[in-house]
């Protein structure tokens, strides 16, 4: 039977956060979570565009319960910031969903000296999880929830020597999925690291869905044709955004999900579809690499476990 945001388990008592929530699949997930009870922290790096939000999801769900919080995963300082601020002010999370991303760009650094597609999808995502653990670890059954990409099948792997791109001609949806295989790395072996506590590690995917993601990298490139060619994708084969988030609900709040799970939709070559545990390629579950990708973050960021 094909699972819906319908079939959300009562989150009522329950503070969930999720990164990107003003906009495509985070603005759903956050939506029908808060729709279920849930306090939502709406983490956004612009703050219009998350007051936006707010307001568009009080209009469908009056008694919300939402908050924003400035975060710039391109930045480590607005990430402690805003790590800082969720320590002060919460008892526990219960809920982390890495959703935020960007895809294909142009290239650039973030301020930190990452290439900007790992530094925002990846090497961000680490410092803020590491970050909230202690508040995760409060959690009687707490959840961190990665979502990445198909575009995990589209790199041959990790340059170690060159994460950053500066050797190297620049091939950005290569660095894309980069990043995407990044996500699942960063997924597997903090569940594996976690393992014996109360946390539960997944990761999931949307398949090809109708998000502002897809556009970008054309209005960072200034370029009509590639927005054109995205919005007739978009138009011609990709499923509605909200189907999109099912399997980051999924993944957050079904009984079934355990650490190590990878969620996607059940159609056809995942494209599209209602949530259900799928399989990722060989090379991410390659736990060595997993491993050295760890470390590599622990100190290009600083944290650890």
């Amino acid at each position: 039977m094909a699972w819906t945001e319908h079939d959300i388990p009562n989150q009522q008592g329950k503070t969930i956060l999720v990164t990107g929530a003003n906009s495509g699949l985070g603005f759903h997930t956050s939506r029908a979570l808060a729709a279920a009870g849930a306090r939502v922290l709406m983490a956004c790096r612009s703050a219009d565009k998350a007051q936006a939000a707010r307001a568009q999801i009080l209009q469908h769900v009056p008694q919300a319960d939402l908050q924003i919080l400035s975060l710039d995963l391109a930045s480590l300082a607005s990430v402690k910031a805003c790590t800082q601020l969720v320590l002060d002010s919460t008892d526990q999370l219960d809920t982390l969903i890495n959703n935020a991303g960007i895809m294909a760009v142009p290239y650039a650094q973030t301020e930190d000296g990452f290439e900007m597609q790992i530094g925002t999808n990846h090497f961000g995502h680490f410092a803020l999880t590491l970050g909230l653990l202690p508040l995760l670890n409060k959690a009687p059954a707490a959840r961190v929830v990665s979502v990445s990409s198909m575009a995990h099948n589209w790199t041959p792997g990790l340059d170690f020597d060159d994460l950053d791109w500066t050797r190297r001609k620049y091939r950005r949806w290569q660095a894309y999925g980069d990043s995407k295989i990044a996500n699942l790395y960063f997924s597997f072996e903090l569940g594996r690291r976690l393992a014996g506590s109360t946390v539960t590690v997944a990761a999931a995917h949307p398949g090809y869905s109708d998000t502002h993601l897809q556009y970008v990298a054309a209005e960072r490139k200034n370029s009509t044709l590639e927005r054109a060619v995205m919005w007739l994708g978009n138009t011609l084969f990709a499923q509605p955004a909200d189907r999109g988030a099912l399997p980051s609900m999924y993944a957050a709040t079904a009984a079934d999900v355990i650490s190590g799970d990878y969620i996607g939709p059940d159609g056809f070559q995942q494209t599209r579809g209602y949530p259900r545990k799928v399989g990722s390629n060989r090379r991410s579950r390659n736990r060595d690499i997993a491993a050295r990708l760890w470390e590599v973050s622990e100190q290009r960021t600083g944290l650890g476990l």
